[in-house]
């Protein structure tokens, strides 16, 4: 798609001269001028022509005009659309096929004659004043002048045939947005960068009009996408007509701009918002990498009705309607968390040591603080609580003991190192920064010291405290990263035209969250609970193919008229979190809502969708295998043995880890395999075999095992011998037999170390892949042979059978 789009923005025979081409291009009708109009001379080195001073004689004109490039792509994490440039047209004056009298008021009712015949050819109405065509003539007559809307590549080939005279096809570059609505808020739209002049031609004077971005990422990266233009020169003599028409530089396209977006995963959960909600808002987040897979905002518009540029009534129209269709709700709005900061108070409250963790409050229906009573959200009493229950029902009178006992400015500084009150970091147009109110700002707002009251409000995530969808999915993302706050990405790459990479943002932190361990597991345990317990408020969340951790949340957000906000946010697996979200309902006036009913079932519907691409992301990752290049299967080796790499480094035998090379299965020992020292019983001090003979070198060669396809390929294969006999060779240090440990009439006599030689020290290693990637280390053995009678006796490991 991109190399299409690049060759078709670069289709310069559209500009190039008639003498050039040999098919007659859409810019012109055939056997016509080119529409490219004359600029002012620009003098330069170069042909002839180029440097010819006619400019002052009757219609001669030397001009060199630019070309606009090529606006570069806005694309998905997987490289599809999601804004694009296209060829489209206009028909347009050309005034260099007029031949009457230079008189302006003939030219002008030439002109108005073939706007009459433009608007019978595409049905349309447009009209121009003669004062405007009078101008256009006197001053820039040489280059076409558009006189109809956008006209299409498909119809712009119908019309081949049918122009008259005097009119042409102007081609243009459009931008075009292939998903319409989708993201709107993210991508942001294009508009004129400047009005076409319509006084006399400067050099540089564009061709068409070239577009800037005005609002989201086309606005934030227009530099990156805005590209190079071109420059044409044009020559005409004093008859007006065209002696030159050269392609100075071609225009440059301009770059790519690769989001972190998950086109298919964004376009489900705006199709979610839609059916579930008037007015709401869904974002997730990777967790690991902290990037940004979906933010949608409901409702939203269409990006195209800005393309070429939007009637004042209908963005009016926009501007006014009570749903706010402009407003980004996920990043742009402030709402109250309320019980979705919940989560925030029970890490404070057990990190800084004011409750522990199993500690219970008693939880009436209502509690009185100051001269207020504050309530639950259920009436009933539900008795001495601690923090997981708390957490499952959302017991509010809870928070509001907790709350206080750890005191406003305590929990806050959690909230905060969570990404509340600040903004993301993300290029975003607009993003609300959201309020963790600190002691100052409610002495500055209220003109008093906070209270208890404040505290209550602020410890279920209401009162001053205000935050955007995309912080709730953020804190949920830290929260279930347990560690880090990691600095969110919505940007993946930028790219030049070709495709090379240019720029590719590091993941990296925010910040540290410094909580301990207890507090993360008992607050994950009571947002486990939230979901999968019969009690829980969110159990309508529950995927069934994972286990969630999440919150729900109901806030009263406007008193005039009484409106309510339905909260969902978490983050899952439970045991290994990889993907965070939150989800907001905004109610309608007097709607009863609640996060369990109204946003619960939106996340359940939207993460369903995808359960195998999740399940699959959630996999571990696979070992390598050698796999055969004629039919694809894995190459086992079953008969061959790893290779050995002898090292002879005193400094690697002394400093790397001890690994053991596994026996076999059978305690007969090959006749061509060094022999281990048994493992003899510690009681026994009766029966010992005779000491080994050790080679007298001080440093023993070490043997590495190498599981290296290159290796095994290349190498000749050495099959586990089947010795005939437990001769050993004599060139080989002899090994005392492997005896069973079970049988107590059968032990040789236990051999006697000598004290100035090391022995290799056998550790019993049960993972595989340390005994494949971990060096071997000889370690002296104690002076001592006794060996310890608790030493597990495990039969040995084979190394072919792996």
């Amino acid at each position: 798609m991109l190399q299409k789009l690049i060759l078709i923005g670069l289709s310069l025979s559209l500009f190039a001269s008639a003498q050039k081409s040999t098919e007659a291009p859409l810019l012109v009708k055939p056997n016509l001028p080119p529409p490219n109009a004359p600029l002012e001379e620009k003098k330069e080195e170069g042909s002839a022509a180029s440097n010819a001073s006619v400019f002052n004689q009757g219609l001669a004109r030397t001009m060199t005009i630019a070309i606009p490039a090529p606006r570069g792509l806005i694309l998905d994490r997987e490289g599809r659309p999601l804004a694009q440039t296209k060829m489209a047209y206009h028909l347009a004056l050309d005034f260099t096929a007029y031949k009457g009298p230079v008189d302006p008021k003939v030219a002008v009712a030439w002109a108005q004659n073939k706007i009459a015949q433009a608007n019978a050819l595409l049905k349309g109405d447009e009209t121009y004043s003669d004062a405007k065509l009078a101008n256009y003539y006197r001053h820039r007559r040489w280059l076409p002048r558009k006189i109809s809307q956008i006209i299409t590549e498909s119809k712009a080939r119908s019309l081949e045939g049918k122009i008259p005279d005097g009119l042409t096809l102007l081609p243009v570059y459009q931008r075009y947005y292939p998903e319409k609505s989708l993201a709107a808020h993210l991508i942001g739209y294009v508009g004129a960068k400047t009005v076409l002049p319509s006084g006399p031609i400067n050099d540089g004077d564009p061709l068409f009009q070239s577009v800037m971005g005005k609002s989201g990422f086309e606005q934030i990266f227009d530099q990156k996408l805005s590209g190079e233009p071109g420059l044409k020169k044009m020559i005409f003599d004093k008859n007006a007509d065209k002696i030159l028409d050269e392609l100075v530089k071609r225009p440059r396209p301009g770059g790519n701009v690769v989001t972190t977006l998950d086109l298919d995963w964004q376009r489900y959960a705006e199709g979610v918002l839609r059916e579930g909600c008037k007015r709401g808002a869904f974002v997730v987040i990777d967790i690991q990498s902290g990037e940004v897979l979906v933010m949608a905002s409901r409702p939203t518009f269409d990006l195209n009705e800005f393309v070429p540029y939007i009637t004042t009534e209908r963005y009016k129209e926009l501007e006014e309607d009570p749903a706010a269709p402009l407003f980004g709700r996920a990043f742009q709005s402030n709402y109250p968390p309320a019980s979705t900061f919940k989560p925030v108070v029970t890490l404070a409250a057990i990190n800084s040591g004011s409750i522990r963790p199993e500690q219970e409050f008693d939880c009436p229906y209502k509690i009185k603080i100051g001269r207020k009573w504050f309530h639950n959200h259920s009436v009933g009493h539900q008795g001495w609580v601690e923090a997981r229950r708390a957490l499952a029902k959302s017991i509010n009178p809870w928070f509001y003991q907790v709350g206080i006992k750890t005191g406003p400015q305590g929990f806050m500084s959690v909230a905060r190192r969570l990404g509340y009150g600040s903004k993301t970091g993300l290029p975003l147009v607009g993003e609300a920064t959201g309020n963790a109110p600190t002691a100052d700002y409610i002495m500055t707002k209220m003109g008093r010291s906070t209270t208890d009251g404040d505290t209550a409000n602020l410890s279920i995530g209401q009162g001053f405290m205000l935050a955007s969808p995309l912080q709730v999915a953020q804190s949920m993302a830290a929260i279930g990263n347990g560690n880090v706050l990691m600095e969110l990405q919505l940007i993946r790459q930028i790219q030049d035209f070709h495709g090379r990479v240019m720029e590719a943002p590091t993941f990296k932190k925010r910040n540290d969250l410094n909580l301990s361990p207890t507090a993360l597991k008992i607050t994950h345990e009571g947002m486990r609970d939230v979901v999968h317990a019969s009690y829980g408020t969110g159990r309508r969340g529950d995927l069934g193919f994972t286990t969630m951790c999440g919150k729900t949340g109901t806030a009263q957000w406007k008193d005039s008229p009484e409106q309510g906000l339905a909260w969902f946010s978490g983050f899952f697996p439970y045991d290994n979190p990889r993907y965070a979200f939150a989800v907001v309902y905004e109610g309608s006036p007097g709607e009863n809502v609640s996060g369990g009913r109204k946003a619960a079932p939106m996340v359940q519907r939207f993460f369903s969708n995808f359960r195998t691409e999740i399940e699959e992301n959630l996999k571990p990752a696979a070992r390598a295998l050698i796999v055969s290049e004629e039919d694809g299967q894995p190459i086992v080796h079953e008969n061959i043995i790893p290779k050995a790499i002898i090292v002879e480094d005193e400094e690697a035998l002394m400093n790397g880890p001890e690994v053991p090379v596994p026996m076999p299965e059978s305690t007969e020992i090959p006749a061509d395999i060094p022999k281990a020292i048994p493992v003899v019983p510690a009681d026994d001090p009766n029966n010992k075999p005779p000491l080994p003979t050790v080679p007298c070198e001080e440093v023993i060669p070490k043997a590495i095992i190498v599981e290296d396809e290159e290796a095994l390929i290349n190498e000749p294969e050495v099959p586990i011998p089947m010795p005939e006999s437990t001769e050993i060779p004599t060139d080989i240090p002899k090994a005392i037999p492997v005896v069973p440990a079970d049988d107590p009439n059968n032990k040789p006599p236990l051999p006697t170390v000598p004290g100035e030689d090391a022995i290799p020290k056998a550790i019993i290693v049960e993972d595989e892949e340390a005994l494949i990637n971990e060096p071997e280390v000889l370690a002296p053995m104690p002076e001592s042979t006794q060996i310890p009678a608790d030493t597990p006796r495990e039969a040995p490991e084979i190394v072919g059978n792996r």
